[in-house]
């Protein structure tokens, strides 16, 4: 639940965050006309992505238990590659996301209401795809039915909503960059578990060797059923028998992801004669 509460937050507020620059922007310059394009746009984003998570989520059922294992898997490595993305995309832009939306909406208006749509319909279904896809992931690796990833997304998404709104306001302020830095290190764990899940239901659709060969077995020191286990398998997707492809791809993972996120980069010069 609770990594399904962090991206259902990190994504929700993500797209959030989009849609109030979007109307902030159109709002501001008195061009409230175009905010009757931009609201289709974002309602048939998000409502496409739902469509996509309950089509993925629901319909594996008519699958045999090898199709489901290589669907379930090869989903889960599509999710890690989509949130790994996401996490340096957002690193890099979180300074220049708000300015950089803002000269599309300009360059959309300037060629007519098609073109505001689609800005906004893109804008908000790129996160609604990344959050549809790590939903049906994390619905596979909680293996307990979809009701705890499901209310895990869902307060997260709500509390992205009210965050939003509130900075829209200016009721509130915080640093986004540390924000985004934080769960950007969390999102970087819960990966690595998904990615030993996806790799796991490879091995088990017999698409991948080494199924009976563990790393470890902790069956009887962390048991999955403890509340300890399951806080384990919450947050980093914990398996009580790991198998050795699972437990070198999630140390690899962090490994190389983690200092990668964290290494400090300096802001390039700007160039003599570009425009601001």
């Amino acid at each position: 639940m609770f990594s399904s509460l962090l991206i259902g937050l990190r994504e929700g507020l993500e797209a959030a965050l989009v849609v109030s620059i979007l109307v902030a922007f159109l709002v501001k310059t008195d061009r409230r006309a175009a905010l009757r394009w931009v609201w289709p746009g974002i309602t048939i984003a998000v409502l496409l992505s739902i469509g996509i998570g309950a089509v993925l989520t629901y319909t594996t059922a008519q699958l045999s238990f090898e199709q489901q294992e290589l669907l379930g898997g090869s989903l889960s490595i599509v999710a890690v590659v989509f949130v790994t993305a996401m996490i340096f995309w957002m690193r890099k832009a979180s300074r220049s996301i708000a300015a950089e939306l803002r000269g599309k909406m300009d360059e959309a208006i300037a060629v007519g209401p098609l073109a505001v749509f689609l800005l906004s319909f893109l804008a908000v279904g790129r996160e609604g795809l990344e959050t549809a896809v790590f939903f049906y992931a994390t619905v596979q690796s909680a293996q307990g039915g979809t009701t705890q990833p499901l209310i895990g997304f869902a307060i997260g998404i709500v509390a992205a909503v009210i965050i939003a709104y509130l900075l829209y306001r200016g009721a509130v302020r915080f640093d986004l960059g540390k924000f985004f830095k934080i769960t950007g290190v969390l999102l970087v764990f819960v990966a690595a578990g998904v990615l030993g899940y996806g790799l796991h239901d490879l091995q088990e659709a017999a698409f991948l060797p080494g199924l009976h060969t563990f790393a470890f077995d902790a069956s009887s020191a962390i048991p999955e059923d403890s509340w300890y286990g399951a806080l384990l398998k919450g947050i980093f997707n914990y398996s009580q028998q790991t198998t050795v492809l699972q437990a070198v791809a999630w140390v690899a993972y962090i490994a190389i992801v983690l200092p990668l996120f964290l290494r400090r980069t300096t802001p390039k010069p700007a160039l003599v004669g570009a425009k601001e």
